[in-house]
């Protein structure tokens, strides 16, 4: 019985003589439904490879019975989109074949691979990579080749699944590559070693490291690892990773506890790993740390106390009272030019009150601020007109010391009367 070459709709069994014929001279549509069909002899399956019509030759790359000497001529397909297909199937093609001509079945999938890894389309070689990153049995070379792609999206999901790289292809490839992607994928790698996890920390590359403390499998040595906790002091963003890493010593989490934000200091608290001594060091640190929350409360209500507290820390200077000048914080400005010079809050005041532009400049002198300051001190706290404020010479005061002594001393003399 001879089928209707437009037949709508394909029967469920074709002999081989038939499914040649509608290979041969079926409609566009028979032609595409026959390359979908697994039940074809791998001769006519190989014939509808070079069909006519892309969509035919998009199904036969799709078909799993596709025979692997057909995948070469799709390979090299001048459409994108078959290409892509056969890409998207190279996990199958590179299964162990166990029906018998394994060798030469081997080199048609090798020569496949490497054609698609070759391709001059991005998509069609992040397709290939993305379906061969976690292959073990892929053929080295195209795994090679892919891990050096030009492009990230193909480079590096082999650089972080794929099991065929060495450690010596790793450290090749940290020590070439300036990219931060490429870093960060290595960086991902599951039980990734000492020696790697070193490299990619010499590499000073932020991201980088941050992917790396947030790999709990990666293996830090110790002595690394306490270097970037020393880091992290000024590079807040591996705190996080860093309070949560597995079998973080005893000594590592008391020196975290000192500086992390609180909300990490909160998590550092709650490990289960602590033993009975870093538990009770990390709890006073977080005892002190409300302590010194409550101070600070204090201090901001008491410009006393808080200016008392800059100097203890050795951090009251003349920036900060320019500042305190600036934002209008009178009462702390009194306060700590009073610390600043040695002499009582009252003396400060009697020469604020005398509105003397040579007195407020000696005053500036005496507490150690800079010619700068102490034209803010004229001007805001003086209540001395700008026109009649005295401005620096050369840069430095405009007053001799032998000068700025007699100011000091009159005014002193004045809390005498």
């Amino acid at each position: 019985m001879m089928l209707g070459l437009g037949r709508k709709k394909l029967p469920d069994n074709l002999t081989y003589e038939e499914s040649r014929e509608l290979a041969q001279n079926g409609s566009d549509k028979t032609r595409a439904d026959l390359a979908m069909r697994v039940d074809l002899r791998p001769e006519v399956l190989y014939f509808l490879a070079e069909d006519p019509s892309s969509e035919v030759r998009r199904r036969i790359a799709a078909n799993a019975k596709t025979p692997r000497q057909a995948h070469l001529l799709l390979a090299r397909d001048a459409d994108e989109a078959v290409r892509a297909e056969l890409a998207s199937k190279v996990a199958q093609l590179t299964a162990p074949d166990g029906r018998g001509a394994q060798e030469k079945a081997q080199r048609f999938v090798e020569q496949t691979l490497e054609v698609l890894a070759r391709d001059q389309t991005t998509r069609v070689r992040q397709i290939l990579a993305e379906a061969l990153k976690s292959v073990a049995h892929a053929p080295p070379q195209v795994i090679q080749r892919l891990a050096r792609d030009a492009e990230d999206v193909v480079a590096c999901p082999i650089l972080e699944f794929s099991p065929l790289l060495s450690d010596a292809d790793l450290l090749e490839i940290i020590a070439s590559s300036g990219v931060s992607s490429r870093l960060c994928a290595i960086s991902r790698r599951s039980n990734l070693g000492e020696a790697l996890s070193d490299a990619i920390v010499q590499r000073n590359d932020r991201k980088a490291v941050t992917e790396l403390l947030a790999n709990g499998s990666a293996q830090i040595r110790e002595e690394t690892l306490d270097s970037l906790i020393d880091a992290s002091v000024t590079e807040t963003t591996w705190q996080p990773p860093l309070v949560v890493r597995p079998a973080l010593s005893a000594g590592a989490v008391k020196k975290l506890a000192g500086f992390v934000a609180d909300s990490l200091l909160k998590k550092l608290q709650n490990r289960s790993d602590l033993d009975h001594k870093t538990a009770e060091a990390v709890a006073e640190v977080v005892r002190k740390r409300i302590e010194e929350g409550a101070a600070d409360m204090a201090a901001a209500d008491d410009p006393a106390a808080e200016a008392a507290k800059l100097k203890k820390a050795g951090k009251l200077n003349g920036e900060v009272v320019g500042d305190a000048v600036l934002a209008g914080k009178r009462d702390f400005v009194r306060h700590a030019l009073a610390l600043m010079a040695g002499v009582e809050v009252d003396f400060i005041d009697r020469v604020l009150q005398g509105h003397s532009a040579k007195g407020v400049t000696a005053l500036a002198w005496k507490a150690g601020c800079s010619m700068r300051v102490a034209m803010q001190l004229q001007t805001n706290m003086g209540g001395i007109p700008p026109a009649k404020a005295l401005h620096a010479r050369d840069g430095e005061f405009p007053l001799s010391p032998e000068e700025m002594e007699w100011q000091l001393d009159f005014f002193a003399s004045l809390g005498q009367e």
